[in-house]
């Protein structure tokens, strides 16, 4: 802690992620949960390792195998084959006991909260423990939490870059528990991320170190409200409020301005209505979707660092103007602005240039659903041959289970093809009939 705060007798705000221990210690209050150890082994033998407490570091011995099923059913069902019964089991047993073991750590963190607001969650549904596993722990926190915001930060797959054969039915499978479990979803994606890196750091090879990152920007943006003062504060259920207008319409698009290198910094402006607009680029999008083919039902944009609502105002009223950026006409105003006078930090020796002011952009558009129609058109490729489906069932899933959640996802596009379209042709319909 710096110097004049531990006078002050600590900071408040500093302790909305942070738990003071006794000896005067600040640990997060983040839990890491994997079934394999070799992803957490790097945090706890990596540069931050004292940051965090050893019990909230969870891993198993062995992953999910990008199999849904294996990440999510945990209770010990029956095998066709008997001599592989004992060890099946015992695997579903360790899945069940580690999600145990994480609500029994989240229950230990929720306590010690004087006023617990909600829950972060991030995973990708790609594989199968991010799905599986991810899915299996937001339908327990909906148990046991039931009030309490969920904001997932998902890692969706690419158009083209491809991780696993199987992505398309463990993103479907997913999706259908993300639509009944969490209250806001921020879509994110390797490729569009790795192109922003290429792109505005000119980082020729990024790392996952160099996309976490970008995203760790955009978390820290959505929480600064929390943290420090400001002009305009938007706090987390706030921010629900005024983004979500139904609530299956709740997977949010987000952009982070300005992104740049220390030596480009030198040479730009960077003035508030110059963010902004660079905010609702399509280059900017941390997902593979773009905007100018739908239309926006809310934005809420976070600006940190020296900005004035004066500036904001005008820059506001300039993107409204413009054609390319397209808003429902039932949703007149449309944007949120929250402001805060902390400036935006960077990891030391890091990709990201120090800069006076930034803007966050999260906003809720219909082209979202282009994501999802990009995936179910996958899913049906693969399902139309049962392709890879015994993997599924072999792990005590049934096949109905594949369709419902199909199903599910074409509810949801024909969802966002509904809130597009504007009211007066709706009116015009409802008379014709």
């Amino acid at each position: 802690m710096p110097s004049d705060k531990v006078c002050g007798g600590g900071d408040d705000a500093f302790n909305t992620f942070f738990t003071e221990t006794g000896s005067g210690k600040h640990v997060p209050r983040a839990i890491f949960l994997d079934l394999e150890p070799i992803v957490i082994d790097e945090v706890r033998t990596g540069s931050y390792r004292v940051l965090f407490h050893p019990e909230q570091l969870i891993s198993g011995k062995e992953d999910a195998a990008n199999n849904f099923a294996r990440g999510h059913y945990t209770e010990s069902g029956f095998m066709p084959c008997m001599q592989h019964l004992r060890l099946n089991s015992i695997k579903r047993r360790v899945g069940k006991e580690i999600v145990d073991l994480c609500l029994d750590r989240i229950r230990k963190l929720a306590d010690n909260c004087t006023g617990l607001q909600g829950f972060l969650i991030f995973h990708a549904v790609g594989g199968g423990t991010g799905s599986g596993l991810g899915s299996l722990l937001l339908e327990r926190l909906s148990v046991d939490y039931g009030k309490k915001s969920k904001l997932g930060f998902t890692v969706f797959p690419s158009p083209q870059v491809s991780t696993a054969v199987v992505e398309p039915y463990n993103s479907v499978l997913s999706t259908h528990s993300l639509l009944e479990h969490t209250d806001v979803s921020v879509l994110l994606d390797n490729k569009a991320i790795y192109d922003i890196c290429r792109r505005s750091l000119d980082t020729e090879h990024p790392t996952y170190t160099n996309l976490n990152r970008l995203i760790s920007q955009i978390i820290s943006s959505l929480t600064a409200s929390l943290r420090f003062d400001g002009a305009l504060n938007v706090d987390i259920t706030e921010f629900q409020t005024n983004l979500v207008p139904y609530p299956r319409i709740h997977f949010m698009l987000s952009s982070y301005v300005p992104l740049i290198s220390a030596e480009k910094a030198y040479h730009e402006q960077l003035s508030v209505a110059e963010i902004t607009n660079s905010a609702f680029e399509p280059s900017s999008m941390m997902a593979k979707c773009d905007p100018r083919h739908g239309k926006y039902m809310a934005c809420c944009m976070m600006y940190r660092g020296d900005v004035v609502p004066k500036d904001v105002n005008s820059a506001v009223a300039s993107i409204k103007c413009k054609k390319t950026i397209q808003f429902v006409d039932w949703c007149p105003t449309g944007l949120k602005c929250g402001i805060n006078y902390q400036l935006p930090t960077v990891v030391p020796g890091g990709d990201l240039a120090k800069v006076q002011r930034a803007v966050c952009m999260i906003s809720n558009s219909t082209s979202v659903a282009e994501v999802f129609s990009r995936i179910d058109h996958k899913f049906d490729l693969m399902y139309a041959k049962r392709a890879f489906i015994h993997w599924y069932v072999g792990e005590g899933m049934e096949e109905g289970e594949f369709s419902e959640a199909r199903e599910d996802l074409a509810a949801l596009e024909k969802d966002y093809e509904e809130v597009g379209t504007d009211s007066t042709e709706d009116d015009g319909n409802e008379e014709q009939y």
